[in-house]
């Protein structure tokens, strides 16, 4: 204590009425990485809310398939300079490739189409409620554009990876949900009852573990009809997601409660009369917290890669839903990769969540440890 100030860990002075959450984030603050992080997880959930705002292209409407992305160009046909960027538009050319067979396609230099911000587009409906047809970005004339190229069926990558980012993360944040309320729940109450309890309920964690777990989600699969809708197999791919990935979880919070229930506050609550519950809630659970959110903040990307691995071998969500791993399934032929590498392009949302949450749980983790 200094002049009402307090040292804090990393030899610093805060003011004396500082709450422990303003001392997270100020330590926060001074990762950089931590920072990168936080903009990106937030810049995903708003494109995952507002998908269809941010997608230039109706995710559904057909073009030419295979098309390669288009180019922005500053450089007119005329070969001046112009301020506005713009596209050539990708058409047929009327020839075939002697390998595949496929319509050849090339640049419109004819016919440029200018670029910009909240241009109209194609109706949707904001929130699921509001009727609009503005986009963020787009063709100022209406007509198509594909900045990441269009799939075998000629629908846009880019807009159907954004409008699929709500179905991959809406996946990863229930299956997160779930996992940690079930994890943290079982790893609490063996910790904290101990005894033979404890003993039986980490046997049952230790078969859960023992499950390999990509034969089983295969296996799984297969007891999905065909025609079952498509709300039916997310529940089911979420359940299933949820049953095999809770067990690590309790095991981390079962060994922190065994630590916490040997500290002298909760044994002074145990000598006073408290009820467990009392204790769990008001003394174990609160200091469990700050492992629960970084757990929480790297097990989200594990989730959304795992649903990206799944969709590549098939166990994925049915059209007309889309997400990220529905959209992997497309590049299953390397003949397909060879020939048209932008259809790979969905990579690129994984990568970016999986490096957004785990450089946001990386920041929080330093932010958190009081050491």
């Amino acid at each position: 204590m200094a002049d009402g100030k307090t040292v804090t860990p990393t030899g610093r002075f805060a003011h004396g009425n500082e709450t422990y959450a303003a001392l997270v984030w100020r330590r926060f603050r001074r990762s950089t990485m931590g920072m990168i992080g936080l903009v990106l997880t937030v810049a995903l959930i708003l494109m995952a809310i507002f998908g269809d705002f941010f997608a230039p292209m109706d995710p559904k409407r057909a073009e030419i398939a295979f098309a390669p992305p288009d180019h922005v160009e500053f450089s007119a046909p005329d070969g001046s300079f112009s301020l506005v960027p713009f596209v050539y538009p990708i058409i047929e050319t009327g020839e075939f490739d002697p390998v595949t067979f496929q319509p050849m396609t090339g640049p419109d230099k004819t016919n440029p189409t200018a670029l910009g911000f909240f241009v109209p587009g194609h109706r949707y409906n904001l929130l699921g409620v509001i009727p609009a047809n503005i986009h963020f970005f787009g063709s100022v004339d209406g007509r198509p554009i594909h900045f990441l190229g269009t799939d075998k069926f000629g629908r846009d990558i880019l807009s159907r990876g954004i409008v699929g980012s709500q179905i991959s993360l809406t996946i990863a944040l229930v299956v997160v949900l779930l996992t940690t309320t079930i994890g943290t729940l079982v790893g609490i109450a063996s910790g904290y009852v101990g005894g033979r309890v404890d003993a039986w309920v980490q046997r049952f964690v230790d078969l859960v573990l023992a499950f390999p777990q990509l034969p089983l989600y295969l296996a799984l699969a297969s007891l999905i009809p065909v025609t079952a809708p498509s709300p039916v197999f997310i529940a089911f791919v979420i359940g299933v997601m949820a049953v095999l990935g809770w067990a690590q979880l309790a095991r981390e919070v079962r060994s922190k409660t065994l630590a916490l229930a040997r500290i002298e506050y909760v044994r002074a609550a145990v000598a006073v009369g408290s009820s467990d519950w009392r204790i769990i809630l008001r003394h174990i659970l609160p200091n469990v917290s700050s492992h629960l959110i970084v757990a929480v903040t790297i097990a989200i990307p594990s989730v959304v890669l795992l649903e990206s691995f799944l969709g590549y071998l098939g166990f994925a969500v049915k059209p007309p839903l889309i997400s990220w791993g529905l959209m992997l399934q497309d590049t299953g032929t390397f003949s397909v990769i060879g020939s048209y590498p932008w259809i790979l392009s969905p990579v690129v949302f994984v990568l970016i969540t999986v490096f957004a949450f785990n450089a946001l749980g990386d920041g929080l983790r330093d932010a958190i440890d009081p050491y």
